[in-house]
């Protein structure tokens, strides 16, 4: 897997943010149990020390099930303060992962037949996106192909830091959209299309769209470190802390940071553990009847600039090829406080949960991180092969 450029971070959740360099601590396995008869994850452990040792990285860890039962690999710092290892049951702020969440919500209401994935957005929200409204689909939302513009490539965003305390509205940042260029592209990241799609769940259901989410996905799947931060700037219970670089090059904490310009494209909190059971039940059938899930892994070329070459994109669905066959399904997301998270499924079930505590902020250290998942993914099968 290639690089995700600056670019691309902005689009998987919020913003490009260029981070300085973080200590760095040897890689620590999980202890050894009857769960794991495949042995250890010397690969995965490789590619983890790359990260921290030689990308700077403050902490990075994998949570995995499969073949090989459920593992873990970590390395670094998850408190550059205090110098606590970074593991693998903090909770973290996981970006645009949020999106496969609100994605499944959709497609339920779907198969409810409660909305139609080719109806225009402007039978739900008359008025909301103007004229475009009329020919926009809510599959189109879905997938990116809307051609609404990102709010978050608007001049003020390249420098987050400076709104990390502000309250935003959803119709607020649909609004700033509109008023940016409308992009080339066939296919273009934008939040602001998985905006949209909360006011119509709220319109569809008469509840707001996080509400729709906890009852249907995160109470019945028990996901008890996974929430909506609302205003809140604080994150609950046990975390790692996150880190990016301030404009005068100085490391700065970016744990604390209000969500709500994120909203239902890229709010969540959670943990590895929440994501990957999650991901299971997803792509394990639980949450959607098969022909909407389907529906959901039928993918459009992704433009590499904004996620990766080879990268697909499905209904809140990104596919990707690995190099020990077949491809992963899932959703990436970063923040601009320092958090990355990656959840992934691969051929036969096996699983991942990526976390970083600081986003990449090199062609090298991006493309470790794209090692990282890949290897992490087929450790299990080249193991037990």
């Amino acid at each position: 897997m290639a690089m995700i450029s600056a670019k691309s971070a902005l689009a998987l959740s919020v913003a490009a943010i260029v981070l300085a360099a973080a200590p760095s601590a040897s890689a620590r396995s999980s202890p050894p149990g009857p769960s794991e008869p495949c042995g250890r994850h010397e690969e995965v452990r490789r590619a983890l020390t790359a990260l921290t040792a030689h990308d700077h990285i403050a902490g990075a860890s994998v949570l995995a099930d499969g073949p090989c039962g459920r593992w873990s690999e970590t390395a670094g710092t998850a408190d550059l303060g205090t110098g606590r290892p970074m593991n693998t049951t903090d909770r973290l702020r996981v970006g645009s992962v949020t999106k496969t969440f609100t994605a499944t919500v959709v497609l339920q209401l779907a198969a409810e037949h409660r909305l139609s994935l080719d109806t225009p957005v402007a039978h739900y929200l008359p008025g909301t996106l103007g004229a475009a409204g009329k020919h926009i689909t809510v599959r189109r939302l879905l997938r990116h192909t809307s051609g609404l513009p990102d709010y978050l490539d608007a001049p003020e965003w390249e420098h987050p830091e400076r709104l990390r305390h502000r309250h935003f509205e959803p119709r607020e940042l649909i609004a700033r959209a509109l008023e940016l260029p409308r992009p080339r592209q066939p296919w273009h990241y934008a939040t602001t299309n998985y905006l949209v799609l909360g006011l119509i769940v709220q319109q569809v259901t008469g509840r707001g769209p996080e509400t729709e989410i906890d009852r249907r996905i995160i109470e019945p799947l028990g996901l008890r470190d996974t929430y909506w931060p609302g205003d809140e700037t604080r994150i609950r219970g046990r975390y790692s802390h996150s880190y990016f670089a301030a404009e005068d090059g100085r490391r700065v904490d970016g744990t604390d940071w209000n969500t709500t310009f994120g909203g239902v494209g890229g709010a969540l909190v959670s943990t590895q553990s929440d994501l990957t059971r999650f991901a299971d039940a997803l792509l394990g059938g639980r949450l959607l009847p098969a022909p909407r899930l389907r529906e959901m892994q039928r993918t459009v070329a992704a433009d590499p600039d904004r996620l990766w070459p080879g990268a697909r994109y499905g209904l809140g669905l990104i596919s990707s090829p690995l190099s020990c066959g077949g491809v992963w399904w899932g959703h990436a997301g970063t923040v601009p406080g320092g958090h990355r998270a990656l959840v992934a499924v691969g051929p036969g079930g096996r699983s991942v949960a990526v976390a970083l505590d600081q986003v990449p902020d090199t062609l090298r250290a991006e493309q470790d991180f794209q090692d990282l998942v890949d290897t992490s993914l087929c450790a299990s099968e080249r193991t037990s092969a």
